[in-house]
């Protein structure tokens, strides 16, 4: 447990974000692996359908989770006013709450894959065939899933980042292992990318509740008919992470209206799209990391009343996402064609590729301003502001500024959606975080 209130900011926000980043490239190593794996034993179109079918999963479970980070928010708040006991209680909520939720996600998941895969206009066929198999898969493993998650966000919200390393450690090796065993030994396709997934997650869910129950006695996870349900904690938590959810599910859908379009250039064209999604994924690691990290910081400190300690630590988180996205970008920029190449060799998915990394990767520091500033204001309990620059941005910039680039200038230059959409979300985020009135009242005093 890491006590932010006090010390250098800096000290506390690079000690934190250190582990969150490991762990977040252990995180993305899932997908990594999984899309390497299927683009060099099972072909474009396993590669495709890999790649096609990971949106909708995070578009099921993104509001849920938008729930676990309201949790997460209060537990860094009121761990912050050195409330345990409602802390404890927040625990056993989210709990109870998740277990519900991953069985409401699984069975939409399992029952509409078909019908929402149709509706991105996935090609019928092979590719279809294999998302849905991919997809199916996913949904039946939410609970691990959702638990391994959980578990990693309760321990940022008091300040424990290293632990969620070790958890991720775990899954990302077993992953890997049972990727290679039942692809390219077994043969297995998609399905053994998606099996080996669930159950590295429900190895490492099981393997971190024991962790917990054992090195943080105040975090004790307990049988469900044990724990207690808090009614204000869950309105709390949904009003705190409703917004965080929605946004991510806004994402997904805005994703999954350009993945239409890119759908109807055929496979290959999907196949190095789907390649710099993974790259992305990569680049986006340090903004991810640093963007945990001053949730809670600023959670911690609102609770402890110290208004000008969160400007200073955000100020300083500004500049470290600045200097890192940029140096990242420009490396990406510039070797980005050799990384696709770990995909496939296919030359048109290589062009693909690369056409949309020279259009990615030049704005890319405006996405670091964005997230730095939604993820502070969102721990002192501002919610609604990221989710309307989140909108306004993906869904009335970017979205159609793709469908504008691709008609009257060619389908490369849709990428270029990314630099607007951004862009609106400077003007939107900027503006409204000098004002200060994303200041709330303390949430742990409630």
């Amino acid at each position: 447990m890491t006590d932010m209130t006090t010390g250098s900011p800096v000290k506390h926000i690079i000690k934190f974000s250190i582990p969150l980043l490991l762990g977040n490239i252990l995180q993305q190593m899932y997908n990594i692996v999984d899309s390497v794996v299927v683009g060099n034993f099972a072909g474009k179109e396993a590669l495709a359908a890999v790649g096609n079918s990971f949106i909708i999963n995070f578009l099921l479970v993104s509001l849920f989770m938008g729930i676990g980070m309201g949790a997460t928010i209060l537990i860094s708040q009121f761990f912050g006013a050195k409330d345990n006991g409602k802390v404890r209680a927040t625990v056993d909520t989210m709990y109870i709450a998740m277990i519900v939720g991953s069985i409401i996600v699984s069975a939409i998941g399992i029952i509409f894959a078909r019908p929402i895969l149709s509706l991105m206009n996935t090609p019928e066929g092979i590719t279809m065939e294999l998302s849905v198999v991919y997809l199916r898969t996913l949904f039946a493993g939410t609970v691990a899933s959702f638990g391994f998650n959980i578990n990693s966000s309760i321990l940022q919200g008091i300040g424990d980042s290293k632990s969620s390393l070790i958890f991720l450690s775990v899954a990302t090796i077993m992953n890997i292992v049972l990727d290679l065993l039942f692809v390219a030994v077994f043969r297995m396709g998609v399905f053994g990318v998606a099996l080996a997934t669930v159950i590295a997650q429900g190895i490492a869910f099981a393997y971190s509740v024991i962790h917990i129950n054992k090195r943080v006695p105040i975090l004790h996870i307990g049988l469900p008919h044990r724990m207690h349900f808090n009614r204000m904690i869950m309105i709390q938590s949904i009003k705190l992470g409703l917004p965080a959810g929605l946004q991510n599910m806004l994402f997904c859908i805005g994703t999954m209206v350009l993945q239409r379009l890119v759908n109807s250039y055929g496979s290959g064209f999907m196949a190095g799209y789907s390649a710099v999604n993974k790259v992305d994924s990569f680049a986006f690691l340090p903004i991810a990391s640093l963007s945990t990290t001053i949730t809670t910081y600023t959670g911690q400190n609102i609770g402890a009343g110290d208004i000008h300690r969160v400007k200073q630590g955000v100020r300083s988180t500004c500049f470290i996402s600045f200097v890192l996205c940029a140096a990242i970008s420009t490396l990406v920029f510039f070797f980005g064609r050799y990384i696709l190449m770990a995909f496939s060799r296919d030359p048109e998915v290589l062009l693909t590729g690369t056409e949309f990394l020279y259009r990615l990767m030049p704005p890319y520091v405006l996405l670091s301003i964005i997230f730095i500033l939604n993820s502070a204001m969102r721990g002192a309990g501002e919610s609604v502001l990221p989710l309307v620059s989140s909108m306004i941005s993906l869904l009335l910039a970017r979205v159609p500024a793709a469908y504008l680039f691709d008609h009257f200038f060619g389908k490369y230059n849709m990428f270029w959606c990314f630099a607007a959409g951004w862009l609106v979300g400077v003007l939107i985020t900027v503006p409204y975080y000098l004002s200060g009135r994303w200041i709330k009242k303390n949430i742990a005093s409630l």
